[in-house]
């Protein structure tokens, strides 16, 4: 079984906010990244005992999220991606896909560090489905017809998978306190708004996600699950908060008539929008 993982920081146990966590110069921006990567290879020890043979680790997070030298030796390692970039570089070769540190969407009430590409975007919708980056990446690979197993993240996060992908093994590391999805606020004050959680203690974090890897690969071989089933046409809209170089309100609509992942590389077009209520 050939296992590609897609990962990311902000849905890590112990990375706690944006402005101290998740760049370079940041404070704890070299232990966010050791965070990441022993949940990394927490997942990677709980697929390889359930069956999996090879395994490639994605990079996702902006600024790179992994200290490869203390990534599991058994994995490859994946940064930057290939033509397109969508699906970023996830082909029909692999059987299953995974996440690991993934974040909540734009928007989401009770999220951690929620957010879609950046904190300027408000929504993402394929067709009226409300997605965030897990969804986009998820349904590109079934698409390609392949299952997407398991994902660990904030508590909100969770629920957003099971949701999208019915039968998904899923892990909770975290969980947001804040109600409300902070509409109208700016960039700066939603990065703000969205940084309250509780957390699971890293160590134990760590436990449960290879619980839930290795169960994950042990069910795909048995159980049929983890495509999302997709209807042509597609059409996207995007909605997004004011940003350096778009001052205004904006929304963007795009459609393909037989490909999500074609639609997922078109350009967007945006045109302004009423402010939120």
């Amino acid at each position: 079984m050939k296992i590609f993982v897609m990962t990311d920081l902000e849905g890590v146990a112990g990375v706690l906010n944006f402005q101290e966590w998740t760049g370079p110069g940041k404070l704890y921006y070299t232990l966010a990244r050791e965070f990441l990567t022993l949940e990394i290879n927490a997942a990677i020890d709980g697929f390889f005992e359930g069956g999996a043979t090879e395994i490639l680790i994605a990079d996702g997070h902006g600024p790179s999220g992994i200290n490869i030298n203390q990534l599991d030796p058994r994995a490859e390692y994946l940064r930057g991606w290939g033509v397109g970039p969508w699906p970023l570089t996830l082909d029909a070769t692999f059987d299953a896909l995974a996440f690991v540190g993934q974040h909540s969407k734009a928007g989401t009430e009770y999220g951690h560090m929620a957010h879609t590409q950046g904190t300027n975007y408000l929504d993402l919708s394929i067709n009226g489905v409300s997605i965030g980056e897990f969804g986009q990446l998820a349904m590109c690979a079934s698409e390609l017809g392949v299952r997407t197993i398991f994902g660990s993240g904030d508590e909100a996060f969770k629920k957003e998978a099971q949701e999208l992908v019915p039968g998904i093994e899923a892990v909770a590391v975290k969980r947001g306190v804040k109600a409300g999805k902070g509409d109208n606020l700016s960039q700066e004050e939603y990065a703000r708004f969205t940084a309250s959680a509780r957390h699971l203690h890293p160590i134990k974090a760590r436990r449960l996600i290879r619980e839930g890897a290795l169960k994950a690969v042990r069910r795909a071989q048995k159980e049929d699950f983890g495509i999302i089933e997709l209807t042509p046409p597609f059409q996207r809209v995007a909605k997004f908060r004011p940003s350096e170089g778009n001052p205004d309100w904006t929304i963007s609509r795009e459609s393909h008539p037989s490909s999500v992942i074609a639609l997922m590389n078109m350009r967007y077009n945006r045109q302004p929008m009423e402010k939120p209520s």
